[in-house]
């Protein structure tokens, strides 16, 4: 039993998701469990992303993405968690998605053309370094300095908590390079491989297991002046004009885990008998599921319609922290409610909504926490005092 949402999309979108879907069956689901295991995603998968045109979606053509909008990225990747992608395979597959906008918006054609054409190829990986230990959401206070000499800049500092850094071939770094506070921050592309440059520590998660997420270290690591991106201390804002698109995108995740673990439990349910019929024939079973159907529709409409208002050019940072928080809740509520309905088997390694509801887990954490997020939603829409 499959339950599909498809309304909303153009039929072009829905090719563009049961392409996904295909990709998936083929290239995902017998791989999985061992990338899982394995602790991370091999490099040869991107280039099969990028050869099947996924890298590309949404990113501008002139810089070598495929165009197109964020709902077509929004569709591609529903396509992809309907096929029951884990949260760690999707965040190590599309961390460009953080890790590339910032050069694409305000870099040098040298940076566009030495990292960002290589990325859409599958040929390089890239990761972002914004958060810090002592720092986390809080994006204005963050340490790790850069200082001007001559040609260069020295970097000092750490960051934690980093995606795809551990297989990364560059980290796009926030760095102090000014004053205290959000105007003293910039963005600086680091190559692996640069001395003093590590990775000092491979984290171990609760979920996203396929995710290599490590701590970085800088002591003394000298970039080239032209590393930098756009304008010095300018980087906060360069920050926040990408963090919208990245909310949205943990809001597909969210609602994209729920839908999975949706049809996973209503599948369950009409198989599995108990005290002589279904699951399903239960009344409380499918008030259940309902439910379930009734969060995941919400979620996934209004997830969706804060997409096309920032696609039309409309100005919704609040409301992306709003709708990140009701497909996150709902993600962890739904793949709870998944779990509970396949009794001691979904507590199992071996049944895929155990790892869902691990995964899920870190949702309303990252990309800003939802409690700091309601808060600048708050401040945003007048609520504050």
């Amino acid at each position: 039993m499959s339950t599909t949402f498809n309304h909303g999309f153009t039929e072009e979108q829905i090719a563009l998701k049961e392409s996904a879907l295909e990709f998936t069956r083929r290239e995902v689901t017998p791989y999985l469990d061992q990338w899982e295991r394995d602790g991370e995603v091999p490099r040869e998968f991107q280039k099969k992303l990028a050869h099947a045109g996924f890298l590309g979606v949404g990113v501008p053509e002139e810089v070598g993405g495929d165009g197109g909008t964020l709902i077509d990225a929004c569709a591609m990747q529903q396509g992809f968690m309907e096929g029951g992608w884990s949260g760690g395979l999707m965040a190590s597959a599309f961390t460009h998605g953080i890790a590339i906008p910032h050069i694409i918006q305000n870099g040098s054609p040298e940076l566009i053309d030495t990292y960002v054409r290589p990325v859409l190829t599958g040929d390089l990986i890239g990761s972002l370094a914004v958060t810090e230990p002592g720092a986390g959401s809080d994006v204005a206070n963050i340490a790790t300095r850069a200082v001007r000499d001559g040609d260069d800049y020295v970097i000092n500092g750490a960051k934690t908590f980093i995606t795809s850094s551990v297989r990364g071939d560059f980290v796009t770094t926030a760095v102090r390079t000014g004053e205290p506070g959000a105007h003293g921050i910039s963005m600086i592309v680091v190559p692996k491989g640069t001395p003093g440059f590590t990775v000092s520590r491979k984290l171990d998660k609760m979920g996203w297991l396929a995710s290599d997420t490590g701590e970085l270290s800088y002591e003394d690591v000298r970039v080239p002046a032209t590393h930098l991106i756009g304008q010095e201390n300018h980087g906060f804002y360069y920050i926040a004009q990408n963090f919208v698109s990245e909310r949205i995108w943990l809001a597909l995740m969210g609602y994209g885990h729920a839908v999975r673990c949706l049809n996973l439990a209503a599948q369950h349910c009409k198989d599995r008998d108990a005290f002589g019929k279904p699951l399903a024939a239960n009344q409380v079973v499918r008030a259940k599921l309902i439910e379930m159907h009734r969060q995941v529709a919400v979620a996934r409409s209004y997830t969706l319609e804060v997409a096309r208002r920032y696609d039309a050019g409309e100005d919704c940072i609040a409301e992306a922290c709003l709708a990140k928080q009701t497909a996150v809740d709902t993600a962890v509520w739904v793949a709870d409610q998944a779990v509970q309905l396949h009794g001691g088997m979904g507590y199992m390694r071996e049944s895929e909504v155990e790892r869902h509801y691990r995964d899920v887990r870190l949702l309303p954490i990252g990309g800003g926490s939802t409690e700091v997020l309601t808060d600048l939603a708050a401040r945003l829409l007048g609520y504050a005092g």
